[in-house]
Formats: structure tokens, sequence, C-alpha cells
């Protein structure tokens, strides 16, 4: 008799568990998650002015004295039910500060916004896609005796796109550190948007934080070349923030000129070095700034905010261009299920690691993400709510939010984290099927908005 799979006999060993119906609970409890937080330990929620127990829980009443939670990691690659959910907050949190919501007021609507894009610099020609690689006028033959034009147009699925056109050519150590820089390079673009904000109204410099302020949230996205860029979201507040109207010289046209100008002038020096010499590292020629008008022109609010939702949950090795986990060995370069060019880009970031005028970049703790080392979204204080809120916020829709009167003791450890064979089997089907739900309510209330 031919024997069941492990994955199916664990599941029915769990379905046959006296407890299984509250182990179910908990599973659905996390929205199906792929690797879930096992913690042991009790809460206990007292009256603040009797000391009366209100409420008691223990795990040592719950299936192998334990409670599952959500791991929460936003890659779709790690965990699709919790990348969702995450997706699901960024969106709320950038759409809150383009139209208001989440305690911002609806009137930053009508604010100055614009939504930016800014790219990395060349490192070399590569395939490109949507049109024929063609050789420069000069010949287009590289010292290394290649064409950099292959006269062939692209898919933008296919597998060479994105890839140097002449290996031999390509700025490796340039990419990566470029990559090890960028948030710094942000950082500077905004110091020179609020400079030349108040230099071209007459404001000094160290001044402008009383007449306005910079507010944005942006997301990093790997291109095919495996270069990071940015796309922003931009606006312009009064002092106080989202609830201050900006100063009337204040407009999009100069928020507009201002991005532009700086996203052209603001670098960052990497340290000199031996191998490499002293680079000057700056965003690429290729900078998009679209105002946002709160009358329907220019890019929709709400797709923004989507579009953002949706690069916010991709890791590096879903588009290719790294891995979500860290690499300790050359080995685990060398094994790694990547492509020559991101290989030889983890190379590159290994080796420029081992020098001593590189080592504050910390390049081989980067290595996995090609020395990019700064967050996948991040925005200022101002902008909108914050995703700590949104969660407390989903909490107390769910029943979960203390009595503002009461007091909470916590005891808790962790146990463990992941499923077994079987367990993330019937999680994985309980995610399908509350992410088919989702769809299904998500097309039903789209379909009502258009009933007479």
């Amino acid at each position: 008799m031919r024997q069941l799979p492990e994955a199916d006999r664990d599941a029915i060993r769990i379905a046959q568990d006296p407890k299984f119906p509250r182990w179910l609970e908990q599973i659905t409890a996390t929205g199906g998650c792929s690797h879930p937080v096992h913690l042991s330990g009790s809460t206990t929620t007292l009256d603040g002015t009797t000391g009366e127990i209100l409420h008691h829980y223990d795990t040592r009443t719950e299936p192998g004295e334990r409670l599952m939670v959500r791991c929460r990691n936003r890659r779709a690659t790690v965990c699709p039910a919790c990348s969702r959910l995450h997706s699901g907050d960024t969106y709320h949190l950038v759409r809150a500060g383009l139209l208001g919501g989440k305690n911002i007021p609806a009137t930053i609507r009508n604010r100055p916004r614009l939504f930016v894009t800014l790219t990395a610099p060349s490192f070399g020609p590569v395939h490109r896609a949507g049109e024929i690689c063609r050789p420069r006028r000069d010949g287009g033959i590289c010292e290394h005796g290649r064409s950099l034009g292959c006269g062939t147009v692209h898919t933008p699925d296919a597998p060479v796109v994105g890839r140097p056109l002449c290996a031999d050519c390509y700025d490796y150590p340039g990419h990566v550190l470029w990559h090890a820089h960028a948030s710094k390079l942000w950082d500077r673009f905004v110091i020179d948007v609020r400079r030349r904000l108040a230099s071209s109204v007459g404001i000094v410099q160290s001044r402008f934080a009383a007449h306005a302020r910079l507010s944005f949230a942006r997301v990093a996205e790997y291109q095919k070349r495996a270069a990071v860029h940015v796309h922003a979201v931009v606006r312009l507040d009064g002092p106080n923030g989202p609830d201050d109207d900006p100063p009337v010289w204040g407009t999009a046209d100069l928020l507009t000129d201002v991005v532009l100008a700086s996203a052209r002038r603001v670098q960052v020096r990497t340290p000199y070095s031996l191998a490499v010499g002293e680079l000057a590292l700056r965003w690429g020629v290729q900078v998009d700034a679209r105002p946002l008008q709160a009358d329907g022109g220019g890019p929709d609010d709400d797709a923004v905010a989507a579009y953002v939702a949706k690069y916010v949950t991709k890791g590096a090795s879903e588009t290719g261009a790294g891995l979500d986990h860290r690499v300790t060995t050359w080995d685990d370069i060398e094994t790694a299920p990547v492509g020559a060019h991101v290989r030889t880009l983890m190379r590159a970031c290994w080796r420029l690691g081992n020098l001593a005028e590189y080592e504050p970049l910390n390049l081989r703790t980067w290595t996995h993400t090609l020395g990019y080392r700064g967050h996948i979204l991040t925005k200022s204080r101002a902008y909108s709510t914050t995703y700590a809120a949104l969660r407390a916020e989903r909490a107390h829709h769910m029943g979960h939010a203390d009595m503002s009167d009461a007091i909470t003791e916590r005891n808790w450890r962790y146990v463990d984290s992941g499923h077994t064979p079987g367990a993330a089997l019937i999680a994985n089907g309980i995610a399908v099927d509350l992410a088919e739900s989702r769809r299904l309510g998500l097309e039903a209330r789209r379909e009502g908005e258009w009933c007479p």
C-alpha cells in the first residue's frame, strides 16, 4: 500500500487531536501565517481602582500550551499572509498622507504634493527592454572587444534585460558603493530641498522650519539591473505639519523646480581607497517629479498609495536582485540561487567589505542586498500615521484593546517559531481561502458602487 506524504500524515495527526478546533482558531487568527511565533505565558487585566480581575488568559489551556502570533514579515516570499497585511497597512499609511484620515486632516489633499522618482546612475551599458540595443555611433566596441549593442528588441521579462553588455566594463564596485550610500544621498537630497525652498523665497535657511515643513514617504525598489531606485510622495505643509497650511509661496510649481534642481545637485563622496579611489555618488539622470492635484489631474492618489504598497512587500530575491537572508561565507555567495550579474555584485560587496576604509559600511553584512542597507519604506515623522497606530486600531476593532481604566499584567516568553509539515499545509490552505474571501468581498463592494 502506498504511504501518504509526510505533510499529509502530519496533517491527519493534527486533525485527530481533541484540541484541533482551538488550534484551527489560532491558525485562522494569524491569517494563515507561514512562520508564526509561538509564545507561552499569561495576561491578567485588573480594575485600576478595586484590583478586581476583569480578565485572565493563560496558554496552559491552549494546544501545546502555547499561543501562535503573526511573524509580521513584510516579504511575500517569506510569508504571503503577513505581507498582505503589511501591504494593506502601507497603503493606508501612504494614502492618509495624501488624502487625510487616521488623524490626518483632509485639507492636506490641497497642499503641494509630488510623486517623485529618483534613479541610480549608470554603471555601464545593459540590455534594455522595449527598444533595440544599438551600438554607439563611434562603433560601439568596448576596450574588451565586445559590442555595446546587441540589435535585439527585448521583452520586459527577457532574462537578459538589465545584464551588462560587457561585464568587464561594468562598474561593480561603484554600483555596490552607491547602494551603501543611497540612504545618505536621500538625506542630503531632503536637506537640499529645504535649503533651496528657503533661498528661493528669501528666507534664512536655518529658519525654514519656522515657515514650512517638508513631509515625505519613500519606498526603495530594485530595477532589472539590480540597482535601487526611489519612489517618494513629497508634501509641503506649514510649520506644524499636517495641521498647518503651507505659506502662500509654497506652490507645487516651486516644489517641483526645487526637487528637480536638488536631485541634479546633491552628491556624497566615498572614503578614498587605493582599490577604487574616491567616488562622487549622485542620482541618475532619469528624475521625475509629478504634481498630485486634488482635482484629479496627474497621477491618482489611490493608485500612488497602491503602487508604494505593492513594492514594500517585495524582497530582494523576488525581484532577482539579491537574497532575503544574509550570507555569512564566500560559499554562500557561490551557491546562492541568483544570476551571474547579481552574484558578481555580491562578490564585489564581500571583497570591498574586507577593506578597512569601508568597514563602517558593513558591506559584508549587507551582501545579500548588494550593499543597500536602508529600509524599504521610510517616512518623515509628520507625514501621516504609523504602523504601530494602525496595528493598535486593528486590535481595538477586533476587541483586543485594554480598557483605559484597567491595569494589564503580562508575562510572556518565546518558545518556538514555524510550522510542522502538516501545519504548514493547513495554514497555507487557510491563507488561500482568506485571500480569496477578501478578493470576492472587494469585487462585491466595487459592484455595489455601480448599483443604482
